[in-house]
C-alpha cells in the first residue's frame, strides 16, 4: 500500500470547457506525440496499419449525442484523462509505491522502474486513466506533462501541458485550485465547474465547465428568412429539368 500526502502545497490541475470542445483529437496527439518523442518511454502502438490496431494513449476524447428536452439533437465532446485526485485510490492500492502524489504540486505519476504491471491501479480507478503500455508491460497515465511545466529551457509559452498548449478551441485551462485567484479558480467558480463522478469521493482536481444552453430551433431562428423556398414552382431551366425527370 502506498501512503498519499497529508496536503501539497500546490494543486495543478486542468479545467475542460465542454462548451467550447470540438472534438478535433489534437489534444489526442499533442500528447502522443510530446510523450512519444520526449524524454519518456515511447507510448506503443500494437498493429498501427493492421485491422485491429491498439495503442496506449494518456488523454482520450469521446463523443456523445445527446437530446435535450426541446430542440434538435446535439454532440457534445468529453476528453478524459487523470484526473490526479486528491484521495487517489490508484495511489493507496499500488502495491509496489511505484504510483504516488507529490507533495509540492498534487501531480500524480508513475516511477515505471518500480512498476510491475500487476493492474491494480487500472482497476482501482473510477475514471479508466490508467493504460497498461503492453511493450513496456508497465502503467502509464498522464503526468500533465511534468517535464514541460517545470522546465526553464522551454519559452514561458510553452511551459504547460501539450494537450493545453495545441487546443485550437481554447478548451482546456491549466493552473493551480490552491490559489483562489488563478484563472481555473475563477473559469470553476463562475461557470458552475463540476467533478467527475463526484459519487467516487476521489476529489479529482480536474474540473469540467458544463455546455452553455443552445438556442432552440424554431421558425424564430435568425436563419428562418433564409430557409423559405423561393419560389413555389421551379421556373427557367430547372423547371424545365424538374419536369423532364418526373417523366423517367
Amino acid at each position: 500500500m502506498t501512503d498519499l500526502p497529508a496536503t501539497t502545497t500546490r494543486k495543478l490541475g486542468l479545467v475542460i470547457d465542454l462548451d467550447t470542445c470540438v472534438g478535433c483529437h489534437a489534444c489526442v496527439i499533442a500528447c502522443k506525440g510530446w510523450n512519444t518523442q520526449n524524454e519518456g518511454a515511447p507510448l506503443s502502438d500494437q498493429d498501427p496499419y493492421g485491422s485491429d490496431p491498439s495503442g496506449t494513449f494518456l488523454n482520450r476524447v469521446h463523443s456523445y449525442e445527446v437530446q435535450p428536452e426541446s430542440g434538435p439533437a446535439q454532440i457534445f465532446h468529453f476528453p478524459k484523462s487523470c484526473l490526479h485526485c486528491e484521495d487517489a485510490p490508484c495511489v493507496t492500492v499500488c502495491p509496489t509505491g511505484a504510483s504516488y502524489k507529490r507533495v509540492e504540486d498534487g501531480i500524480v505519476l508513475v516511477n515505471e522502474k518500480d512498476c510491475i504491471g500487476c493492474g491494480l491501479c487500472a482497476w482501482a480507478c473510477p475514471y479508466g486513466a490508467r493504460e497498461l503500455d503492453a511493450a513496456e508491460g508497465v502503467m502509464k497515465k498522464c503526468t500533465l506533462c511534468v517535464d514541460r511545466i517545470y522546465n526553464e529551457n522551454l519559452p514561458e509559452e510553452d511551459r504547460t501541458p501539450a494537450c493545453v498548449r495545441t487546443c485550437p478551441s481554447n478548451a482546456r485551462h491549466f493552473g493551480d485550485f490552491a490559489d483562489p485567484e488563478s484563472h481555473v479558480s475563477r473559469l470553476v467558480r463562475e461557470r458552475d465547474g463540476f467533478d467527475l463522478m463526484p459519487e467516487q469521493g476521489t476529489g479529482p482536481v480536474n474540473k469540467y465547465l458544463p455546455p452553455r444552453a443552445r438556442d432552440d430551433w424554431t421558425d424564430s431562428s435568425v436563419l428562418a428568412p433564409y430557409l423559405t423556398p423561393v419560389a413555389e414552382e421551379p421556373r427557367g431551366f430547372l423547371g424545365w429539368l424538374d419536369k423532364a425527370l418526373d417523366r423517367l
